[in-house]
């Protein structure tokens, strides 16, 4: 694996297409992560995702995308050889090691098979995997490996796997993700890829529901669940930034019941953000029990748009089907700002790719 170096940040708004670069998305979900990478010069070719209301959701924002909705295993990336990029974030399942060779076969029936294989199909010349943080000690860290190994196997040079927090990329929200980047072995001594530098400021709440630097106005009123009752009299007593701790003792016991007794902070429980302060990330179910993110003034999760505004969506952007749907959708999404600038640095090692080409026909 290579070393991990980043790119300042000052390149963000600078960075020109020296090529017209084309991508595939897999996973795409309601396309957290292809609306950052579109805003940074690519187009897509190819978006899967095998989630009904999630394509829709795609559909409905861009009519110009090929979205191909159903089980990636039915597709030929064969149709998209020698694209400039790949990218995805493959849903995590374990491998088992007993008495295997670790390589791409041993992880046939996975989700993880499916990106390797479209890897192997396509042979973009950039390919980008992001995944849950936990993914760096699943298994003690022999499932990331096993994923690197294949990677390699198949005539990439990866770098350093490497965790990226939406705060430092103009989200306001506490959102880590793991990213993995690979380059072709043909290319990679020749050209270097940098992940962005941290931003200057770190955004809060206010700054994505309120209007100023990140939004140009106040986010719109839409529709939201609501707690039960009881759950609802219970965050009533929850002052902002606040959690579950901040309750008195005998209701602690209540609501908390045997895990009052139990270690760990659990900073996440009845927890109601305060303006000022970034949110915790966004799960896909706003009023389930121990991830609350309960709304600074009233007490109520978070709407849709607030949601969305979480993730740096933008306020035109559609979410289709019901709004347990809608809400899993953001919830699962990589933020619009993080893959901007991710996008970036892409778009960047794909411009000296494409200069070293020139330079060596």
């Amino acid at each position: 694996m290579s070393e991990v170096q980043f790119l300042n940040e000052n390149l963000f708004t600078t960075v020109k297409n020296a090529h017209k670069y084309r991508s595939i998305e897999l996973f795409a979900g309601a396309g957290g992560m292809a609306l950052g990478m579109e805003r940074a010069g690519f187009s897509h070719v190819l978006l899967n995702d095998f989630d009904r209301a999630a394509t829709q959701t795609l559909k409905a924002n861009r009519l110009h995308w090929n979205v191909v909705h159903g089980d990636i295993a039915k597709i030929d990336f064969k149709l998209y050889k020698n694209i400039d990029l790949l990218t995805g974030g493959f849903p995590c399942q374990a491998f088992s090691y007993a008495g295997r060779k670790l390589g791409l076969e041993d992880t046939r029936g996975t989700l993880f098979y499916e990106f390797a294989r479209a890897l192997k199909e396509s042979k973009p010349k950039v390919f980008l995997a992001e995944n849950v943080k936990g993914l760096k000690s699943h298994d003690s860290g022999r499932t990331l490996q096993t994923m690197v190994s294949v990677f390699e196997s198949m005539g990439y040079d990866v770098l350093e796997p490497t965790v990226l927090k939406g705060i430092n990329y103009n989200v306001p929200q506490k959102r880590e993700r793991l990213f993995i980047v690979g380059i072709k072995k043909e290319y990679a001594s020749h050209v270097s890829f940098l992940f962005p530098e941290p931003a200057s400021k770190i955004y809060t709440l206010k700054d994505a529901l309120k209007k100023g630097e990140l939004f140009s106005c106040d986010v719109p009123i839409s529709e939201g669940q609501q707690y039960p009752e009881k759950k609802k009299k219970i965050l009533d007593l929850v002052p902002p930034g606040g959690y579950w701790r901040d309750l008195p003792l005998d209701l602690q016991k209540e609501y908390m019941m045997k895990s009052f007794y139990l270690g760990g902070g659990k900073t996440g429980i009845a927890r109601r953000i305060a303006w000022d302060e970034p949110s915790l990330t966004l799960t896909c179910s706003p009023a389930q029990k121990q991830t609350e993110r309960c709304h600074p003034d009233e007490t109520r999760p978070f709407q849709v748009r607030e949601y969305a505004r979480i993730q740096t969506f933008p306020d035109d952007w559609k979410f289709m089907g019901s709004i347990t749907q809608q809400y899993k959708q953001i919830g699962n999404a990589v933020p619009v700002n993080l893959s901007y600038a991710i996008g970036i640095s892409l778009k960047k090692v794909l411009n000296e790719i494409y200069n070293y080409e020139n330079e060596n026909i």
